[in-house]
């Protein structure tokens, strides 16, 4: 075989196994775009009967892009809280992203910058918890589990801002416990492979309580320090074993 075919053919499987991944990784996201569509849906419509228009509505899912701050900035703006107040509060919110964006560059480190830019722009706390656990580390299997749950939430929002006059203000609220309830379910499965892991995350909860309820941080500073606290107690306890 010719040296060009060989390449043609090498280039051909690679594409191929990216494609792979990337269905992999979609097929992997399915629960938490299946968990993601009732929420953005109630997101979809309480930013609506907050004054949002659709295009606005969907618009703050498809560039913010995280639950608990587009529910909290939904609710501020409505009692008429401003620009800045709004951006603040959001900013704190989703500090613990910047933690989680570094993990996942640090599981990426093979990959071309611009992969790892555009992959950062999806994370979650449901898309960054399966692809830290999955055990791949490829961008295309990452891909395909960022892409899926960002056009489950975009979807939600748009279907929820379309029929929010037939759905009650206290239905639509009360769908937003969707999102504990899918990432208790992410979560259960991981703790049964070990105990160490039941260790991480209960240290994680109890931290993360102290710092609401004790200190009275804010919810995003107080999961920061969660998981920075629990991580490095853990690290350092591999190390010594």
């Amino acid at each position: 075989m010719k040296e060009s075919e060989v390449a043609v053919s090498s280039e051909m499987h690679a594409e191929e196994r990216k494609s792979a991944l990337f269905w992999a990784g979609v097929q992997v996201a399915l629960p938490i775009a299946i968990g993601y569509i009732p929420i953005a849906i109630a997101f979809g419509v309480i930013a609506r009967q907050a004054e949002l228009t659709l295009f606005d509505s969907a618009l703050m899912s498809m560039l913010v892009y995280a639950g608990a701050s587009q529910f909290m900035a939904a609710n501020m703006l409505a009692t008429g809280a401003g620009g800045l107040e709004v951006i603040m509060a959001t900013l704190v919110i989703n500090l613990r992203h910047v933690v989680m964006g570094l993990s996942l560059m640090n599981l990426l480190k093979g990959a071309r910058p611009v992969w790892k830019g555009l992959l950062s722009l999806g994370v979650t706390d449901e898309s960054f918890a399966v692809a830290s656990l999955s055990g791949r580390n490829h961008p295309a299997f990452v891909a395909g589990i960022m892409l899926s749950a960002y056009l489950a939430w975009v979807g939600g929002t748009l279907l929820g801002g379309l029929l929010y006059r037939l759905i009650p203000a206290d239905i639509g609220a009360s769908m937003s416990i969707a999102l504990y309830a899918m990432f208790i379910s992410l979560l259960i499965p991981e703790m049964r492979q070990g105990r160490h892991i039941v260790m991480i995350a209960g240290t994680s909860m109890l931290i993360n309580a102290l710092g609401t309820w004790l200190f009275r941080l804010e919810s995003g500073w107080s999961i920061i320090l969660a998981t920075l606290v629990a991580s490095l107690l853990f690290v350092r306890k591999e190390k010594k074993a």
